[in-house]
């Protein structure tokens, strides 16, 4: 079975790695130290039609599944947070809008947010629900023609910026439901932004609602789950492929220097145990890789992914930890100092064990997969 890339993914990769190298890159390490939404590269996104490429192409998208894999690989290796807020918009931010905003609403928020112009966001996680969808509390309960929404969520990407809120809330017992709620909404409250290790850039919030009325209903009563369902093998690649981007960015560095430095009179990358690390990382990006595209080549063809998807990411997110171990290995000192991204990339990859399902919570999945 063949993964190599097709001419148009090919194109696609070369599009959003000179964008990666020529405008995130250099921004990168100070997004990082004075941490900001980056607007302009978010809108220089829409322009490419990043946010716009796994829908169907009436929406300026209709990209296969491993052509949007690789974009987001390539914005990882510019910056993980800016790839990450970006992820958000392409998927979770706007896809429950897509699937079931219609007239008005659809034409006010669903175009502007795949340009870019609009920031949506989904809002799920709470202080006490995060594996456990079942353990949320923030509830909806209806008034009139009007969904009132009441409770807390937490760890929501892009909340400082978002104009678009699309909200898990319990409608029932074990019944939950989606809601779009819009910024000027009374009674909603961006809350304190997390201090976080890594994607600093990615901002992340405490969002918090008070009989909040929202804008709508997306999907029916009790859709929350069984939609969720529908991307969550997609969120699931997309992690995987963000983990490829910031390991890859940490290979290519690490390789760079070990070839540059030079102690006892040769470059380090002679000496046997530097090839080691060097060889362990190249054999895990690319067994992660392919992993990741068979997953991406098993969902063009609509073929069962739950396992497989889970499979890649595990195996993504664990390997890039270590590649980027091992490339602070290979640069010592310079490896633990700011003034290297190194530093930054061993902090920002965490974020790939958390988003998508915890390493623990696939590995029971998997398992769950050999009894179906």
């Amino acid at each position: 079975m063949d993964f190599a890339l097709t001419e148009e993914q090919e194109a696609v990769r070369k599009l959003f790695r000179e964008f990666a190298d020529n405008d995130i890159r250099p921004l990168a390490r100070d997004l990082d130290q004075n941490p900001r939404f980056p607007a302009d590269l978010f809108r220089a996104i829409g322009k490419l039609g990043f946010f716009a490429m796994r829908y169907p192409e009436p929406e300026g998208g209709g990209a296969d599944p491993l052509s949007y894999l690789v974009a987001v690989e390539e914005l990882a290796r510019g910056s993980l947070a800016v790839a990450a807020a970006a992820s958000m918009q392409s998927l979770m931010g706007t896809f429950f809008v897509h699937r079931f905003a219609e007239g008005d609403l659809r034409a006010r928020l669903l175009a502007p947010a795949l340009r870019g112009d609009v920031v949506g966001t989904i809002c799920m996680t709470e202080p006490d629900a995060g594996s456990d969808l079942f353990a949320m509390t923030t509830s909806a309960a209806q008034h009139d023609d009007t969904w009132l929404i009441t409770g807390q969520k937490t760890w929501i990407t892009s909340a400082p910026v978002a104009d678009m809120f699309t909200v898990f809330a319990r409608t029932g017992e074990r019944e939950l439901s989606i809601f779009l709620v819009e910024r000027d909404a009374p009674g909603l409250t961006v809350g304190r932004s997390i201090d976080k290790m890594g994607v600093k850039a990615s901002l992340t919030s405490e969002v918090f609602f008070d009989q909040t009325p929202a804008t709508a209903m997306l999907g029916g009563r009790g859709d929350g789950v069984p939609s969720l369902r529908e991307i969550l093998d997609e969120i699931r690649l997309m992690t995987a492929a963000l983990a490829l981007g910031v390991a890859g960015a940490a290979f290519d560095d690490a390789l760079a220097y070990s070839q540059e430095r030079v102690q006892f009179g040769k470059a380090i990358n002679r000496f046997q145990s530097i090839q080691i690390h060097l060889a362990e990382m190249r054999t895990k990006l690319a067994a992660a890789r392919q992993l990741t595209h068979w997953a991406a080549w098993r969902a063009e063809r609509g073929l069962e992914n739950t396992d497989e998807s889970a499979m890649a990411k595990l195996f993504a997110s664990e390997s890039a930890l270590e590649v980027c171990e091992r490339a602070a290995r290979i640069m010592a000192s310079y490896g633990y100092a700011a003034e290297y991204d190194v530093e930054r990339y061993l902090r920002d990859v965490r974020f790939t064990l958390i988003g998508g399902g915890t390493s623990e919570i696939l590995r029971l999945n998997i398992a769950r997969g050999l009894t179906r």
